[in-house]
């Protein structure tokens, strides 16, 4: 069997970022530290932390008085949550994505200069409530679909710009925004590239390891939205099966006794540990060979806020998401 595994896979900067503002504020404050909504979209991370101390709650109004740190997701929150938090008096530590925080200033940018924003996302994700709880409801029009912006009637069609949700399918996102702009001419792009490198670095990699795969294993959690639009990719560039799982323990070992190429990869929130579970096992099942689809090499590295960089992490701190020895799968293949 060969086994395709893709690079760059698993944790983004981003989401590395925002882990360890958990593990860090930990360290400083001591437990409990706070998190509003999941830090990121990966059930085994949420257990991880909170195995360290860390309590999630949905809503501020969940968390009692206290003079313990409150996070914010990963994901960005609406500009109401700050002020929120300010007003029950809670010390906040705000973990959005860096690219996430870009896609709330273009947003504002656009409103700036007298537009009308469209976000393309999906209905509900945290990132697309966070981005369009930047603006009034008047300024923002939420669209998922090429039909969305059929039947979209702006007020002012000259006077139009978008943004997109970072984690969403490059080439879906691409017909979406030629029928903006077929519509719309004068529609005005963000000042950058709104879907972030790690997605379209991710999907790229699905696309060269998914052809001719008789299986494709995404792992990941079903509400993390990049890796489902690698499920997605796998199917559309040739796996002839491709599925997602959290975890080793989900992988259908039954029916891959026939298969002679098997694709993995990972979505931006899902550790390295689970990865190196998994092909661990493939190692210890089948005469394999190891391939790696590599589309990008990752070096990004966001900072933490200023007042946690004098707090030190070792590697047992984060062993929870890289493994005891932080080695990763990456020194059994030669890097990813």
């Amino acid at each position: 069997m060969t086994l395709r595994l893709c690079g760059p896979r698993g944790f983004c900067a981003g989401v590395d970022r925002a882990i360890q503002i958990v593990v860090l504020a930990l360290k400083k404050y001591g437990s409990p530290v706070y998190v509003r909504h999941e830090i990121v979209h990966n059930t085994y991370v949420v257990e991880g932390l909170k195995t360290l101390g860390a309590v999630f709650v949905e809503e501020l109004s969940e968390i009692p008085q206290t003079s313990q740190p409150v996070i914010f997701s990963a994901h960005g929150v609406p500009k109401s949550v700050p002020t929120d938090a300010k007003n029950r008096n809670f010390v906040y530590l705000d973990a959005t994505c860096p690219l996430v925080s870009k896609v709330h200033k273009q947003a504002v940018r656009h409103t700036r200069l007298g537009r009308h924003v469209l976000l393309i996302g999906h209905h509900g994700h945290p990132e697309v409530i966070g981005t369009m709880g930047q603006l009034s409801t008047d300024q923002v029009s939420l669209v998922e679909t090429v039909e969305d912006v059929e039947k979209f009637d702006p007020i002012d069609r000259d006077k139009l710009g978008y943004v997109t949700q970072t984690t969403l399918s490059v080439d879906d996102t691409s017909n979406i925004i030629a029928r903006l702009k077929y519509r719309f001419p004068s529609i005005a792009a963000p000042s950058a590239e709104s879907i972030c490198y790690a997605t379209t670095n991710r999907q790229n990699a699905v696309k060269k390891a998914a052809v001719g795969a008789d299986y494709f294993f995404v792992v990941g959690s079903p509400n993390s939205s990049n890796s489902m639009r690698l499920v997605e990719m796998a199917t559309r560039t040739g796996a002839k099966n491709s599925m997602l799982v959290r975890d080793v323990d989900e992988i259908p070992w039954a029916k891959l006794d026939e298969a002679k190429i098997v694709g993995l990869s990972a979505g931006a929130s899902a550790p390295e540990v689970l990865i190196n579970e998994i092909v661990e096992k493939f190692q210890s099942k089948y005469e394999l060979k190891l391939e790696l689809a590599i589309a990008a090499i990752e070096d990004e590295e966001f900072m933490v806020m200023r007042n946690l960089r004098n707090i030190e992490l070792d590697q047992s701190d984060m062993a929870f998401v890289n493994g005891s020895d932080n080695s990763g799968i990456s020194s059994k293949v030669g890097g990813s």
